[in-house]
């Protein structure tokens, strides 16, 4: 579930106002009974979950007494995740979810915060909850439950209404004295500066006007680690991202760009420090690898089972086939599950969190980036366009051939777009077209794929003569898309060429 909610920051004397003009025509604002919240924090000695966003807390009189908050990159949005369970013992699956953070660093309690709550929930014309406001007293508590600071603030926090409600009551609270600030947690308050220190992973900063090479690569790895370890909670979630894709997918895409930027900059990286970090992130792709096969056959199938409406295949036999991919799915998950779950990811875990902290680089990373990192880029550029790649390509080539050009020309779209920030326009054209080429390329690929597999699958049921004709005409399917993918081709490359788009390259 996604958290949302704004706070703002009020004195003993702040009166809450009334908030009935900010409900809907015929809804109304129900005050709850005041409660009193007791919530014991969990954390590192050294505080990595709070520095980072984060938290673990049991929560007295909850339902649901442990939860666990993740950032989502947006202040005031949060993943909220509740499970039941004792008071001192953290749910297992709860402190997984924050392994990206505690690195296997033991967790243990930090603070305790008490809440004394008065809440107003904000309710529709039908009785529906659109957003709740809080007024909270709190209490921070040490050890032996002695008070060592206070303070109050109020929150909105969003149901079922929009933003624009959020906004509405935001200036009625403004009106009346409230102050919106900074996003800051209570528990992160309770601990003070501490606690507000930079997080262990480095984010990217940006660049200056005139990088050097080095910059470029630490910002490249900077980006990939972030966007690896935060889908890491996602993964184990089985939930999707914001955009709606898949967090397995957005994961294996980090672990793929990572080992390529490690790859194009391969004169800038030293080999010690970059090799066993490709190979473990070879190894990571691998476990993701198998569970994202298996998704994205699944949403082929259903697709290409629908294709023709004039020519509808046996539905029965579509659900067979979808059964026994689910069972695919299932098992690569629960080895994505085991991989997460052992030392040598936690170690490679720790390897990111370095690597983003301070890539080792070469002497050639202090040049320019625009004098250095065009050269770097030629040479997967060279791949892609020579005769092992598109010049020697056939058009009745076998698939293999055509899926060895994609992964050629994967690799030279990938290496333009980490030095974008550097290079700019032309860069920025020639990564677009090269998207093009690559959508061209994948879905020969994925089509050529789902062939073999719809007969594979029949092959396994060989009594099934209903299923085998069923796979047999989905086969077909797939390969006319093969053809129309081969045909569309020649255009995009050619798109892709212009010289307006490379002449940036040496």
């Amino acid at each position: 579930m996604v958290e949302e909610e704004q706070k703002y920051e009020v004195d003993d004397t702040f009166v809450l106002p009334d908030l009935s003009a900010t409900s809907p025509a015929g809804g109304r604002v129900r005050e709850l009974p005041p409660v009193t919240l007791v919530a014991r924090y969990l954390d590192t000695v050294d505080l990595r979950l709070a520095r980072a966003g984060a938290s673990l807390r049991h929560r007295a009189g909850d339902e649901l007494p442990w939860t666990v908050k993740l950032p989502t990159g947006t202040p005031g949005v949060r993943h909220e995740i509740s499970r039941p369970g004792p008071v001192g013992q953290p749910p297992p699956e709860l402190v997984e979810l924050v392994t990206a953070l505690h690195r296997g660093a033991p967790l243990a309690p930090v603070t305790v915060v008490r809440t004394v709550r008065h809440a107003h929930e904000v309710r529709d014309r039908a009785g529906t909850v659109l957003a709740e406001v809080v007024d909270d007293r709190v209490t921070v508590l040490d050890d032996t439950g002695a008070t060592t600071g206070a303070f109050r603030e109020v929150e909105v926090e969003r149901k079922a209404g929009d933003r624009k409600l959020l906004e509405r009551i935001g200036g009625v609270l403004r009106e009346a004295g409230a102050r919106a600030g900074s996003f800051t947690p209570k528990h992160v308050r309770a601990l003070g500066a501490v606690a507000r220190a930079e997080p262990d992973l480095v984010g990217p900063g940006g660049l200056t006007a005139d990088p050097s090479a080095g910059e470029v690569v630490t910002e490249a790895v900077r980006k990939e680690v972030g966007r690896l370890l935060a889908h890491d909670p996602l993964v184990r979630l089985r939930t999707s991202t914001d955009g709606g894709d898949s967090a397995v997918h957005q994961m294996r895409v980090a672990c793929r760009r990572l080992r390529s930027d490690l790859r194009t900059f391969r004169p800038l990286v030293r080999r010690s420090w970059a090799r066993p970090l490709r190979d473990e992130l070879r190894w990571l792709a691998g476990v993701l690898g198998a569970a994202r096969d298996a998704e994205v056959l699944r949403d082929r199938l259903r697709r290409t089972a629908i294709a023709d409406p004039l020519s509808p295949l046996d539905t029965g036999a579509v659900d067979r086939l979808d059964e026994a991919l689910a069972r695919r799915q299932r098992q690569a998950l629960a080895g994505i599950d085991e991989a997460l779950r052992s030392p040598r990811y936690l170690a490679l875990v720790d390897a990111l969190v370095l690597a983003a902290r301070a890539p080792r680089l070469t002497r050639r990373a202090a040049t320019p980036a625009a004098r250095t990192l065009p050269r770097l880029v030629a040479r997967p550029w060279r791949q892609l366009t020579g005769p092992e790649g598109v010049d020697g390509l056939d058009p009745s080539a076998p698939d293999e051939r055509w899926h060895a050009v994609r992964k050629e020309g994967k690799q030279a779209r990938y290496a333009v777009t980490a030095v974008l920030p550097a290079v700019g326009g032309d860069a920025r054209r020639l990564a677009r077209a090269l998207a093009r080429v690559q959508d061209v390329l994948g879905e020969h690929q994925d089509a050529a794929v789902a062939a073999e597999t719809w007969l594979a699958l029949a092959a396994d049921r060989p009594e099934d003569h209903e299923l085998a004709v069923t796979a047999g005409r989905l086969a077909e399917r797939e390969r006319d898309t093969v053809r129309a993918m081969r045909a569309r081709f020649p255009a995009a490359w050619h798109r892709a060429t212009r010289r307006r788009r490379t002449r940036w390259l040496p």
